[in-house]
């Protein structure tokens, strides 16, 4: 479908080119720019209300900053189509996030104008002060450098560590704080209070603008304007709020709440910003979905709503003749909840992730007993590791791709103290259109290595529940050791899922289909594609057992032995990153015990796999049904080569 930008975005190939525009011009520019979104996602799909939000900012950046020599840096990345489509990408922009096309993410071997690669929440500060020191070493005072924040993302510790840097140091830097009171689902904590008091505060607000009209006077007065300037803000902020600045105890010129809005005034707000020296902040105050009225009223549906009708807000929903298979986050979220009914030390843990890890069915459910801690993934597991120590039992969940940031948490306050917290891993394999930021590629070889760790993943919905199950039992409470259970996104294979709930002897796995050629080892979801494959070569002639392990951690010794007394040819395959993954383990294994069969691995390469469908993904590297269907005829002999 053509999709047909504006009369002034259409001429806009470049920021260069918005600086040629009238100041007067903008807000149609960000009209067009707006629609222009709608109108690309609504077909094509991606994220949406976080882009929508930043509409005005992103135009008045790029039209007051001189980028890409001027450093701008996006936090998470999710409000960033705007400025895809302002800096050279408007007409590729249709493949945003499709395989081959655009990242959804911004990405440094994208466009020079992606100063730094996101994905992941809270890098912003950090990185564009490593940026502004840098620029001070190469003697260029002039070079401005702006990290654009959401509030959200305050949370997370990186941001914190970032401020308090950068106001110990004059470098040249401001920090644009996105408040919309949003991350994916809305915020929670005592910061969200914080900015909410700043932001409500009339009596400040009122005052403000009378030091905004000072500051606009600054080319006037000169350098006495800003001396001026920071003596009448530091008195007003501490006498007129409730408690004194946090940004300016940081060392950080705080400047704000302004309208995120109202681009006549961020752009001479920007504008008068870029002449005062040393690291600042801005505060502007946004609405998450701005423009488009179904995404404002419920903006975690409209983050990333899908395909939908512009005209209607009709969100598309696929429509099926037979029942189908729930998501993997969805089971996990109803058996957590029927499992906490049963027993009451059954306690919740998410980052930020309600909706996206299904843990906002028990928080509607049993909101005293289901926490989102924001984003804050160390927090999130020395807080599960705290409640553990009472006997709590805690289902901590996180992505696979976030427990990278708290993985020193996992080992020094979860597996070295001996604490029995149960880590369920979602979006574990590739994540799909997200790309190498959020595929979880390395969990199975980052927990498989930690001691007092169990390591499991289910190949089916009714196994899912079966080691929830186990995971909460006493002879695992009691003992010494933490629990991993890890799933993919997305759907599972059962539509009857809501079975009788099993106990699964740790450590053991079960044989799927017995056979006399060649043994298929898998670990999870990924085994679906093993059974495929064990009856399409069986029409071929060839026997092929399949044996689905369940524990990467500990193996199922039994099993590894009767496959290697049985077979001399051995294929393994894993929805993880091969280096360290589950084949290099049972390689360990089958080395340890003196065994010579052939064996080949398949699972992630060691390379950095980009966006796309899972079944892309999984195809390119190797391990689709076709995949290992290859692998297992070059293994026996039928001619084909991997």
């Amino acid at each position: 479908m053509l999709i047909t930008p504006g009369k002034l975005l259409a001429g806009i190939d470049s920021p260069e080119d918005l600086r040629k525009l009238d100041r007067t011009q903008l807000p149609q520019v960000c009209n067009e720019l707006r629609q222009y979104i709608i109108d690309n996602v609504s077909v094509y799909g991606g994220h949406f209300g976080a882009s929508l939000g930043v509409v005005e900012l992103t135009v008045a950046l790029h039209y007051i900053f001189n980028t890409p020599d001027d450093q701008l840096v996006w936090d998470v990345g999710h409000q960033a189509y705007g400025h895809k489509i302002l800096t050279g990408r408007r007409d590729n922009f249709k493949t945003n996030r499709i395989y081959g096309g655009l990242s959804g993410f911004p990405k440094r071997k994208e466009s020079p104008y992606d100063t730094f690669g996101v994905g992941h929440s809270s890098t912003s500060i950090s990185a564009a002060l490593g940026m502004a020191v840098a620029s001070s070493l190469e003697k260029n005072p002039q070079r401005q450098h702006i990290a654009v924040i959401g509030d959200g993302s305050m949370t997370a510790g990186l941001a914190f560590e970032g401020m308090n840097h950068a106001g110990s140091t004059d470098s040249n830097l401001l920090i644009i704080l996105n408040d919309n009171c949003m991350a994916i689902d809305p915020n929670v904590g005592a910061l969200k209070e914080y900015l909410t008091d700043i932001t409500t505060s009339h009596t400040y607000n009122k005052v403000r603008d009378e030091v905004w009209n000072l500051l606009g006077k600054m080319s006037t007065f000169g350098k006495s304007a800003q001396e001026i300037v920071s003596k009448v803000e530091t008195a007003m902020k501490s006498a007129l709020l409730r408690q004194s600045n946090l940004f300016e105890s940081l060392g950080l010129r705080y400047f704000g709440p302004i309208d995120g809005h109202d681009i006549d005034h961020l752009t001479a707000v920007l504008n008068d910003l870029k002449d005062i020296p040393g690291p600042k902040i801005l505060h502007c105050v946004t609405v998450k979905g701005k423009g488009y009225g179904p995404a404002e009223k419920d903006q975690t549906k409209w983050h990333a709503p899908g395909l939908f009708d512009k005209v209607t807000g009709e969100i598309q929903k696929k429509v099926y003749d037979t029942p189908q298979a729930p998501k993997y986050q969805d089971v996990f979220g109803h058996t957590l909840v029927e499992l906490a009914e049963q027993n009451p030390r059954i306690v919740g843990v998410t980052p930020a992730m309600p909706s996206g890890s299904s843990m906002n069915i028990m928080m509607k459910a049993m909101p005293e007993r289901a926490f989102d801690v924001g984003i804050a993934e160390q927090h999130a597991v020395t807080f599960s590791a705290g409640m553990a120590t009472r006997g709590e039992v805690v289902y901590c969940n996180i992505y696979s791709t976030f427990m990278q940031r708290a993985y020193d948490q996992v080992i020094h306050d979860v597996c070295i103290q001996e604490l029995p917290v149960i880590f369920c891993l979602d979006r574990a394999g590739f994540a799909g259109a997200d790309g190498a930021t959020h595929h979880g590629a390395y969990d199975i070889a980052y927990m498989r290595c930690i001691p007092n760790m169990i390591v499991a993943a289910p190949m089916n919905e009714q196994e899912l529940r079966n080691l929830m199950y186990t995971a909460q039992l006493d002879k695992i409470q009691q003992g010494t050791q933490a629990f991993t259970i890890r799933y993919p996104r997305g759907q599972g294979v059962m539509p009857q899922w809501r079975t009788s709930l099993e106990e699964i002897q740790i450590g053991q796995g079960r044989k799927v289909r017995d056979g006399e050629d060649i043994a298929i080892l898998t670990i999870g979801h990924i085994g679906n594609y093993a059974v495929e494959v064990c009856d399409t070569l069986a029409k071929e002639g060839l026997s092929v057992a399949h044996y689905d392990m369940r524990f990467v951690k500990p193996l199922d010794e039994a099993m590894l032995h009767e496959v290697f007394n049985k077979f001399d040819r051995v294929i393994t395959v894993e929805d993880g990153c091969l280096q360290g993954g589950f084949g290099s383990a049972v390689v360990e294994f089958m080395t340890d015990h003196d065994y010579t069969s052939r064996i080949k691995r398949l699972g992630i390469p060691d390379r950095l796999v980009e966006h796309g469908e899972q079944i892309e993904l999984h195809h390119e590297c190797g391990f689709d049904p076709e995949g290992i269907a290859n692998a297992v005829r070059a293994m026996v002999g039928h001619g084909i080569s991997v």
